[in-house]
């Protein structure tokens, strides 16, 4: 069974970098013609905060920090972390500027 998640990009790094939304866009459509199973379900901004999110089906052996090491290489400068969600919430990894830099990305 598929799992749901988000990839949320910060409004700083759109700011900083503004076809990054079209990149990511782009990366994520030609990922799902490369992997079976994983499909994007829909992209939005949210108003709240002025991220960009992508919420995507993944397949379950799918790991997402693979697939964002490798979005990485064809957008700016950036670090990635996963977002604390509680359940039944769904995984939210959030792309932002290098200089919020954490230990691990």
């Amino acid at each position: 069974m598929n799992q749901v998640v988000e990839i949320r990009v910060s409004y700083r790094y759109v700011k900083e970098h503004s076809w990054v939304v079209q990149g990511i866009t782009g990366f994520l459509s030609a990922y799902f013609m490369e992997k079976p199973g994983f499909n994007l379900q829909r992209h939005f901004e949210e108003l709240e905060t002025g991220m960009h999110v992508w919420v995507c089906d993944i397949p379950p052996k799918m790991k997402v920090p693979t697939l964002l090491r490798r979005l990485k290489e064809d957008i700016p400068p950036c670090h990635y972390t996963q977002l604390a969600t509680s359940p039944p919430g769904r995984p939210q990894f959030l792309i932002d500027s290098q200089e919020t830099e954490s230990a691990g990305s």
